[in-house]
């Protein structure tokens, strides 16, 4: 769904919540529009967007408090962590994932569990704090095995193993950027999980595990295996719209520079250039 049409839903559901309404129908308008602007912003950050995302999380977070939605403000919470993350700002990260697990321990789900102590353990990578890292990691898992299908909200289904090794596979290529030796294999194992857990019709988080992979290729001199992936990687950021996956495919780019003895990373340079471009 794009934005423009998510932005118009939600301003019909404002428009209802002008009106008087019974108690039980106003709570319903409430938290579907913080779904709605939940779900605004999650788009307007993935297109850089990030004032406007600041804005529609706000929102998302007053209505889910009106709605008396703890999950699910909670996992509002969650996402603007994550764009404080993207923002290089790890310490505030942290205070907002520490606030949504306080409010929420008693009853978020176990995948919303999980989904934060990514977002934890994200914070602790940023931060170098390898062992509190491993630790929220390990904390996710345990949780996370406690998921059964449809026993959670829609908005956290997709938050099973594959987007568990996804995420700690992106970590882990964090901590590997500072110290290739010690984790790049360990983040290319754990994208490959993710890569084998969901295909091409998982879109954006698809092409991102294939660029992080490429990257971890790099990182570790495997020029072969890094052309195969950032093939593979431009052809699927190809497909997707996203604005992300063309910045994460730019940092990509690098790589391939200063490298003029192989005919192969030289085509890879411009395939990379090439749709950037377009």
């Amino acid at each position: 769904m794009r934005r423009k049409a998510v932005v118009g839903q939600l301003s019909e559901v404002a428009g209802h919540l002008e009106e008087h309404q019974a108690p039980a129908v106003e709570k319903r308008l409430f938290r579907v529009m913080a779904y709605l602007a939940g779900s605004a912003a999650t788009m307007a950050w993935d297109s850089r967007m990030q004032k406007m995302a600041q804005n529609y999380y706000q929102l998302a977070l007053r209505a889910a408090h009106a709605g008396g939605d703890i999950a699910f403000g909670a996992n509002v919470l969650g996402g603007m962590a994550r764009q404080m993350l993207y923002r290089e700002r790890p310490q505030d990260a942290l205070e907002l994932v520490h606030l949504a697990q306080k409010g929420a321990q008693k009853t978020a789900g176990p995948r919303v569990r999980a989904m934060l102590h990514t977002r934890e353990a994200w914070a602790y990578a940023a931060m170098g704090r390898s062992a509190a890292f491993r630790r929220a990691t390990e904390e996710s898992a345990d949780v996370l095995a406690d998921a059964h299908p449809g026993e959670e909200p829609y908005w956290i289904a997709y938050f099973d193993g594959a987007e568990l090794a996804g995420v700690t596979g992106g970590r882990l290529l964090d901590l590997a950027r500072q110290d290739a030796r010690q984790y790049a294999e360990k983040a290319a194992d754990s994208i490959r999980r993710a890569l084998d857990a969901r295909g091409p019709e998982a879109g954006r988080s698809h092409a991102l595990d294939l660029i992080g992979l490429a990257e971890c290729h790099f990182l570790t001199g495997d020029l072969t295996g890094a052309v195969e992936h950032t093939q593979h990687a431009v052809a699927a950021a190809a497909r997707t719209q996203s604005s992300r996956v063309r910045a994460q495919l730019g940092q990509l780019y690098p790589y391939t520079v200063g490298r003029e003895s192989s005919k192969a990373v030289s085509e890879a340079r411009t395939m990379i250039r090439d749709l950037l471009s377009s």
